[in-house]
């Protein structure tokens, strides 16, 4: 049976493992600009993709929404002595971290 226009596609990939991070922030500007810097320390601790979001009307309660070669990996970066000093720099205010398995991904 072939997919028609008005049908979901799933997309078959590895199963990426996913962390979504909601925190507040006391400045975006200020925080996006550490989030930048830290794109390679984070890339080789093994983040594959990401998204930033915001709360629609509340531009410093950001969401990062980002795939990981694995949650161990994940959890080793986001709870080491030297990102914790980051957060601290960029003005993170109690991010809550809720690790996340795909189970599938589509497009319409």
């Amino acid at each position: 049976m072939s997919a028609t226009a008005n049908s979901p596609q799933s997309i078959k990939q590895p199963s990426p493992h996913h962390v979504l991070i909601i925190h507040e922030v006391v400045d975006y500007p200020a925080w996006k600009k550490v989030f930048d810097n830290a794109a390679n320390m984070r890339k080789t601790a093994g983040e594959q993709s990401y998204q930033v979001l915001r709360f629609e009307g509340d531009a410093n309660k950001i969401v990062h929404f980002s795939a990981w070669s694995s949650h161990a990996n994940a959890r080793r970066f986001f709870q080491s002595p030297e990102l914790e000093k980051i957060r601290q720099q960029a003005g993170v205010k109690s991010p809550d971290f809720i690790y996340l398995d795909e189970l599938e991904a589509g497009v319409l």
